[in-house]
């Protein structure tokens, strides 16, 4: 039986030497040893050998953009595995791998946020689905089935590091979709696919809560309480079912989000299942419906508008190729509203004192001057250099092929 680190299992079929190697190969064994980097000294020394053998930024940019050296032999099946966070707590976690994966064809990932969270916490190998793994797998999708309980709800800031955790762990031993991952709950789970969305969306396609309530995340009565700012949703796509007649959350107490997201300008559906209570029955005739909106939802990893707020700077203040890096009145949450046209970023700023934007090559002519404009006024307007430290510092963040950035514009705002 599998345990983490899984991708220290397929570590072990990566040690030829670069040295050795054509510069092709050379460059796609370093990027391997970067991408499944376990520790900063790994993640270091990786760096080091890549800066030392790649010619030029461009040269890096393209090894990255190809990625690591998937391995064959990553296993099948279903996989009982458990993570450790920074604290030392276990956070156990089933994936199920179709045994039609291949290294040679990125995958599509759908994680499954199951309801039920203030129980006690259920050991690696539990089950969290009482009808089991076998309506859940999928011959097109690597699925996840990550584990909350009383201590870890998936909008605790534990789990706000687990998930993505999880992924990363993936993203390091399978050769996935970066653009067809998914989040998907039911109850408590669709609340969790609420924070996700409103919080920490740069990572998923979509979002897919069902039988959830986005009122929860501000009730102080479910141990933490968050504003909602319907805007974060912009962009994100939202596949949201509800029972009409639901005993926790029906659908007199979801009308107002939903009136919310429709004043925000929202891309969202919402199906309301005709006297549905707190339950799935309705699932598999809608499936279908489901089954299409993530075949027609794929993630735009550098979306030329982005919009966020954020009434903090040290978690929860990015979104894609923005963050907010520092707020200008206290208690007032920061706003950016930005559009990129070619090398011309137009940004609507409120409340906002300092933010960071991250540039592309294949976005930004980086022979020309970048002109940024806030508020209607010029504040930057002149060439940005590239450099290979920082595309190779977001790609350690982010291990995303198709979200790679050369140049972080910091800018500050005048008081």
């Amino acid at each position: 039986m599998l345990t983490l680190p899984l991708y220290a299992v397929l570590l072990s079929g990566c040690s030829a030497l670069a040295a050795d190697r054509d510069p092709e190969s050379a460059g796609q064994q370093l990027v391997t040893e970067f991408w499944r980097a376990a520790t900063a000294e790994q993640q270091q020394m990786a760096n080091s050998q890549l800066l030392a053998t790649a010619k030029d930024i461009d040269t890096l940019y393209q090894w990255l953009r190809t990625g690591p050296d998937w391995l064959e032999s990553a296993p099948r099946g279903q996989l009982d595995l458990q993570r450790e966070g920074a604290d030392g707590l276990q956070f156990p976690y089933v994936l199920l791998v179709p045994e039609s994966y291949t290294p040679d064809q990125p995958m599509a990932v759908v994680f499954n946020l199951h309801g039920g969270v203030n129980r006690a916490k259920v050991e690696k190998g539990g089950v969290w689905w009482r009808q089991g793994y076998d309506s859940l797998r999928d011959p097109d999708r690597i699925v996840v089935l990550p584990a909350a309980w009383n201590e870890s709800f998936w909008w605790f800031s534990n789990q706000a590091q687990n998930l993505p955790a999880i992924l990363r762990s993936i993203k390091q031993s399978y050769n996935i979709d970066e653009n067809q991952v998914y989040l998907t709950g039911v109850s408590d789970g669709g609340t969790g696919a609420y924070f996700f969305a409103l919080f920490q969306p740069t990572e998923w396609a979509a979002f897919l809560p069902f039988i959830g309530n986005p009122g929860v995340l501000r009730n102080p009565n479910g141990r933490v309480s968050y504003p909602l700012f319907f805007d974060n949703l912009s962009g994100k796509p939202l596949y949201i079912v509800t029972g009409e007649n639901d005993r926790l959350y029906p659908v007199r107490a979801i009308k107002p989000h939903i009136d919310a997201m429709l004043e925000a300008g929202v891309d969202h559906t919402w199906v309301v299942i005709p006297g549905g209570g707190h339950n799935t029955e309705w699932l598999p005739d809608e499936a279908a419906n489901i089954a299409a909106f993530k075949m027609s939802h794929v993630r735009d990893p550098l979306p030329e508008e982005l919009q966020w707020t954020a009434n903090r700077t040290d978690v929860y203040n990015r979104n894609h190729w923005i963050r907010i890096d520092e707020r200008a009145e206290r208690g007032e949450p920061g706003q950016l509203v930005v559009r990129r046209e070619g090398n011309t970023i137009e940004v609507d700023a409120r409340a906002v004192a300092a933010f960071t934007l991250l540039l592309n090559p294949d976005e930004i002519d980086f022979s020309q001057a970048v002109q940024v404009r806030v508020n209607g006024q010029i504040i930057h307007n002149e060439q940005v250099g590239q450099s290979s430290q920082t595309l190779l510092k977001w790609a350690a963040l982010d291990l995303d092929r198709t979200m790679l950035f050369t140049a972080e514009l910091n800018l500050r705002l005048a008081n």
